[in-house]
């Protein structure tokens, strides 16, 4: 059960991911932002990115939307996606999310250790995302092959 719930985990992070790549880059029908993005997240959602700031489900979905065929080189790995916790309704995870050619942040290449909290519903749900730079030599170190 445990390893089936941490695939369905991994493939979640993995497909959210996929549309970030698939927006920024304007492969991805722009159509698609309710049904691909919106509708993953719980109301309450929260983003904490590693500027520190708290951001809202509208304040981040403002943001994506205004960031559409922005970045056609943008490039994201997801890697070693971990279960931390089940609880009674809410699975707690981390995942590393390395990014390439990211314009929008410093470094453009990248790595963040993001925990976060998935509603149990069928679909899971995103409640909550705490994202964290990697350290500096990590980061440098890569890889970045994707």
């Amino acid at each position: 059960m445990a390893n089936e719930l941490e695939d369905i985990i991994r493939t979640e992070i993995e497909d959210l991911h996929k549309f970030f790549v698939g927006w920024f880059t304007g492969a991805l029908d722009a159509s698609h932002f309710e049904q691909d993005f919106h509708a993953r997240f719980d109301a309450d959602f929260l983003l904490i990115p590693p500027a520190g700031i708290i951001l809202s489900l509208a304040e981040l979905s403002t943001g994506i939307k205004s960031t559409y065929d922005t970045n056609p080189d943008f490039r994201i790995a997801i890697r070693n996606v971990k279960i931390q916790r089940i609880l009674d309704n809410e699975i707690i995870a981390t995942y590393e999310e390395w990014q390439r050619n990211a314009l929008a942040s410093t470094p453009p290449d990248n790595g963040r250790l993001a925990t976060v909290i998935f509603k149990m519903t069928e679909p899971l749900q995103w409640l909550h995302v705490h994202e964290t730079w990697m350290p500096e030599n990590v980061q440098k170190a890569g890889p970045f092959d994707f």
